[in-house]
């Protein structure tokens, strides 16, 4: 089996491929690493606002249950019974 070479400037353009590739390689591993940060961070963001309309709405009713129908001024905390 015959040996060949290759010249200095095709290995080091090899060489320059294969360093980029795997720079690559990294970058993606680091964006999906951070994807999946995000979406954790979006799912507690997702249960935090159902806690937030859960609690509102049983605030609300309280509320309603306290001084029936009517509308809240939270500037100045009036409430203003509905007719």
């Amino acid at each position: 089996m015959e040996q060949v070479f290759l010249t200095k400037e095709e290995v080091e353009k090899l060489k320059s491929i294969q360093d980029n590739e795997a720079n690559l390689i990294t970058q993606f591993g680091q964006l999906e690493y951070q994807i999946q940060s995000l979406n954790l961070q979006k799912e507690n963001l997702k249960n935090n606002i159902t806690k937030l309309q859960t609690e509102s709405s049983n605030f609300g009713k309280e509320l309603q249950d306290k001084y029936g129908e009517g509308t809240i001024d939270v500037t100045t905390g009036e409430f203003t019974k509905s007719n």
